[in-house]
């Protein structure tokens, strides 16, 4: 599953502000345990050693100076006080060619109080490959509170080979219709032929469709080119709020360049440390985490599809419901129907918000009780990206292509998936299965990966605030907790609570601790509890 901001969820829904007060170390809540049940978001095992990312010389090279030096030709677009430009950078920066350069969309509206103006403020949702051009623009006065928005620039850069800055094509709407029809979960030689088969044709589609751009897109390439933008936008530092994957970015940049950081939040980190196997797992254990705690409410009402027993009942109920439709699937009001893929994907994408539990509840009940997958199909059309003209966005294409690119595959084949499956399934009974098999992607991946697990220290650098949710879906709890132990200025600011994501409206403690850092350099303690 994708690291998909909660922000970007919570947009389709009316909000829920929960306030909570802060405590200290002391009060940290007990998902902090070691030796806690990877259920819960923790890892039941010591982070492997990764070597370290090794800081950039501080000294920009002759041949990178043009792109440095470049300026930007601002005009108006998108919501009203916004402006967008084109940003130039190098295809390849170990060997750059202004033949093969690729221009990149920023966008960003003005700090509204320019005396007290602190500088520009990048932004990026995850994913990786959601569109932050798109996210600042829709999101950023829904988040950032008017004396954040008074002080800094609103800025997205959509990254290399998303949104608007030469994004990864792979296949059109109706292949794609076909792409996430195919049964995620084979229960026989057939249906792993298929899924294979599918796997393949997806990656040979993003071949066709991007050529040499699929071997440059990296996370460390997107991060080189934030310190361009950074240099262009006229600021010494870099200030920036990551959600999801983009913790994992921000950190990546923090250490090139950790003489260049300004203020860093990393909200609902991922842990770069971590292979891509340990990754999958672990997510899947996060999914599981937040499953049990929908569950949990459901029962509690009078109107749970998934009964009024226990949590364990429920977990069971939808898994008998996902081996109904993975047998006959569901009519949906369209001329696709619901099957086990998409349902499994529909409850999944709700699990990111507790915003979206109601919506899950009555798509659960639309299926179970009467048959019908419409609401469920819905869901999981919003989280693939699928437009209503049956086109899909680009985020769907630069997953895949920027997360096989970053780290080598989990699983080499499906004789290694059955392998990991039990682990997998232990992690999570209710998604392992789909996260497991959908790790076949990445083996069937065109282009070699450049990257891998490394560890990030960012010596010297600012301090850096890492904020995470305790049972967070997407990205586990132990993956902030991970991030911010690395990081040699890291500071750990729990929320708990579920939800993908804290800052921006789901803790005012949360609220108030981030933007005071922002604007006050105000750094929390380490292990501050909202």
């Amino acid at each position: 599953m994708r690291t998909t901001g909660r922000l970007a969820v919570s947009l389709l829904t009316a909000t829920a502000l929960l306030t909570a007060g802060c405590s200290s170390d002391d009060d940290r809540p007990e998902e902090r345990a070691p030796d806690a049940d990877a259920s819960d978001g923790s890892s039941t095992t010591e982070p492997p050693d990764a070597p370290p990312l090794e800081p950039l010389s501080e000294e920009t090279p002759e041949e990178l100076l043009p792109y440095y030096e470049q300026q930007l030709n601002w005009r108006g677009c998108g919501a009203a006080e916004f402006q967008c430009a084109s940003l130039t950078v190098p295809l390849d920066y170990e060997d750059p060619n202004p033949a093969d350069d690729i221009q990149l969309t920023v966008t960003r509206s003005r700090a509204t109080d320019q005396d007290e103006r602190i500088g520009a403020l990048l932004m990026n949702p995850g994913g990786p490959g959601a569109s932050a051009v798109d996210f600042a623009q829709g999101s950023a006065e829904f988040i950032y509170a008017d004396e954040v928005r008074a002080r800094y620039d609103m800025v997205g850069l959509d990254a290399r080979g998303t949104g608007q800055s030469e994004p990864v094509s792979c296949l059109e709407g109706p292949e794609m219709d076909a792409y996430t029809l195919v049964d995620r979960t084979p229960d026989d030689e057939a249906e792993v032929d298929a899924l294979t088969a599918a796997q393949e044709e997806f990656a040979r589609g993003c071949q066709e469709g991007s050529g040499a751009l699929l071997e440059h897109i990296s996370t460390i390439e997107s991060a080189r080119d934030m310190d361009v933008l950074r240099q262009a936008l006229g600021d010494e530092r870099l200030h920036y709020v990551g959600f999801s994957y983009g913790t994992k970015l921000g950190a990546v940049y923090a250490g090139l360049y950790p003489q260049r950081v300004g203020h860093l939040v990393l909200d609902a980190a991922m842990d770069p440390r971590l292979d891509t196997l340990s990754t999958d797992r672990e997510q899947a254990g996060g999914f599981e985490t937040a499953f049990r705690a929908f569950a949990e409410d459901c029962v509690s009402g009078a109107d749970c599809p998934l009964g009024q027993e226990s949590a364990d009942d429920a977990s069971q109920r939808l898994l008998d419901f996902f081996a109904a439709v993975d047998a006959e699937p569901l009519p949906s009001g369209d001329e696709r129907e619901l099957t086990e893929s998409l349902a499994t994907t529909g409850v999944a994408y709700a699990l990111y918000s507790e915003d979206l539990w109601p919506t899950l509840r009555r798509a659960l009940a639309a299926a179970i009780e009467d048959g019908q997958g419409g609401e469920l199909l819905t869901l999981a059309d919003s989280y693939n990206g699928r437009t209503p003209g049956g086109g899909y966005d680009t985020d769907m294409f630069a997953f895949p292509a920027i997360s096989c690119l970053d780290s080598p595959a989990g699983n080499a084949d499906a004789d290694a998936v059955r392998e990991q499956l039990p682990s997998y399934e232990e992690a999570s009974p209710t998604f392992g299965a789909d996260f497991a098999w959908a790790t076949l992607v990445c083996a069937a991946w065109p282009v070699e990966p450049s990257g891998g697990p490394v560890s990030i220290a960012a010596e010297g650098a600012d301090p850096i605030l890492v904020v995470g949710t305790t049972r967070d879906p997407a990205t586990p709890y132990a993956w902030s907790e991970g991030l911010a132990d690395q990081l040699s200025s890291g500071v750990l600011l729990t929320y708990e609570g579920d939800g993908h994501t804290a800052y921006g409206g789901l803790s005012e403690c949360v609220d108030s601790t981030v933007n005071d850092y922002l604007l006050a350099n105000t750094v929390p303690d380490d292990g501050t509890t909202c």
